[in-house]
Formats: C-alpha cells, sequence, structure tokens
C-alpha cells in the first residue's frame, strides 16, 4: 500500500528549546528523522514546522517541508493543515512520526501503516509492546494500552492497566499475569479523519489523562494497535535524551 509520512516540528520547546534543531552527530534531530522514515516504504516524507528556520534546515539537507500556523495546540492540529497543503485525498493514509525519534525503526512505520489496510473498520493505528519492568508501569509517564482480541484499543491510561486483582501488593500489578502493553507514540491515519480530527469535540477522559488519542475512542472510533516485539526507540524529551542518543551515534 502506499502511504506518506508526515513529521510535525515545533521549535518552541520548554524542556529542551530549540528541539527539532538540536544536533545530533552533525545533523539537526528532526533531519534525522526524516532520513529514518524515508527508508520506510513510504511514497513521501514531509516535515510540517512551525517556523522558518526549520523550514531552512530542512532544505539544506534536501528534506522536504512545508510551513504551518504556528498557534496548532497539537501536532494533529499541524498534520491536518498539513494534509490540506499537500492536496491529500481522504483514504490516503498518514503516518505521524514524532519529530523526536531519531531511532525510529522503518519497520515500524509500515507496520502501522499496513494497520489501516487490514483494519478497515479502524480509523487510527498505531503501536504496543510488552512491559516486563514493574517500574515502567507504576511510571505515570509511561502511557499504557489495553486491547480486545483483534488488537483494537479499548482504553489508553497513565495508570497501571490491566490491574491485577489477585497479585502481591509488594509485586506489580498485570506482570506475571497478562504481560501489560506500553503505548509507541506513533500513529497512522485516514487523511480525512486526520483533517476531520481538530473539529471533535475533546473528550473529558483526554483532559483527565492528558491524552490526545482516548478523543478518538471517545466518538466512538477505533483504533488498530500492532503489538511490536521489541521496544521503541530511545525518544528525545530531555537534554539526558539528547545526550544518550548522541552517544549512539557519535
Amino acid at each position: 500500500m502506499t502511504y506518506s509520512v508526515l513529521i510535525p516540528a515545533r521549535l518552541s520547546s520548554s524542556r529542551l528549546p530549540r528541539k527539532p534543531l538540536a544536533d545530533i552527530a552533525g545533523l539537526p534531530m528532526v533531519v534525522r528523522v526524516a532520513h529514518r522514515a524515508a527508508l520506510s516504504g513510504a511514497r513521501q516524507v514531509v516535515v510540517a514546522a512551525d517556523d522558518a528556520e526549520i523550514i531552512a534546515a530542512c532544505a539544506a539537507h534536501q528534506v522536504r517541508a512545508v510551513l504551518t500556523r504556528s498557534d496548532h495546540a497539537t501536532g494533529s492540529d499541524r498534520l491536518a493543515e498539513a494534509c490540506e497543503l499537500l492536496g491529500l485525498n481522504g483514504d490516503e493514509v498518514v503516518v505521524n512520526v514524532q519529530g523526536d525519534e531519531p531511532l525510529i525503526e522503518p519497520a515500524l512505520i509500515d507496520a502501522v501503516a499496513a494497520l489501516m489496510q487490514t483494519h478497515s473498520d479502524c480509523v487510527v493505528a498505531t503501536a504496543a509492546h510488552a512491559m516486563n519492568d514493574p517500574a515502567d508501569l507504576a511510571n505515570p509517564n509511561v502511557v499504557k494500552v489495553v486491547c480486545d482480541r483483534q488488537d483494537r484499543a479499548l482504553y489508553f491510561s497513565r495508570a497501571p492497566i490491566p490491574w491485577w486483582r489477585d497479585g502481591s501488593a509488594a509485586g506489580a500489578p498485570g506482570i506475571g499475569s497478562v504481560a501489560p502493553l506500553r503505548h509507541i507514540g506513533i500513529y497512522a491515519f485516514r487523511a480525512g479523519f486526520l483533517r476531520r480530527f481538530p473539529t471533535l469535540e475533546v473528550s473529558p477522559l483526554e483532559t483527565v489523562e492528558s491524552l490526545e488519542q482516548l478523543r478518538v475512542l471517545w466518538h466512538g472510533e477505533r483504533i488498530a494497535v500492532h503489538r511490536s516485539d521489541t521496544p521503541a526507540g530511545i525518544g528525545v524529551d530531555t537534554p539526558q535524551d539528547l545526550e544518550r542518543v548522541r552517544q549512539l551515534l557519535a
């Protein structure tokens, strides 16, 4: 199947200022992400930027980019505008690759895109992998997902789900019974739904959990989940993450 990769990039970041342009082994981070995405089966890879400086950095490394408004509340809003700018038809599949994932696996991008073909009842696809570390299960910064028997998402949460009712109080709820799933922040959309998404009413659950994908479920739509055999690469949220990635690619 054919699909496009769109990479949202916002210049300002509270934890890591000018994150998309952070140097990683001689390349701006957003360029590294685009180069990794280009190794997938996508027919095109486009950065959706909020600043002309990002556009210039991409152009210097032959990465296509479009300039979007600077006032978008979320990356999904930014990509919805990018779909319009690129003239994508409503049935085209778009994969949202985060601009802070310089170690993203191209095969993971392909796998998530493929779900849109095998799960015609779903408007979004994403990914997850099994967790075995009790610390991750208890960490609210690690998002979990539970699925039905056809690997469609039932719920996403920062809380430990599923909760192992009969497990030891000292142990990790869920681990040792059914391995909980850690959500990986990559999404495939049909372009028509992506354009519609910003117009949907914000879900109360989305507000409580601070998880945008809960808006999709709240409105009765379905999300397909690819179960990855391996964890995702290191995402860059902090200066410490940036140094780890720099050392790996040095």
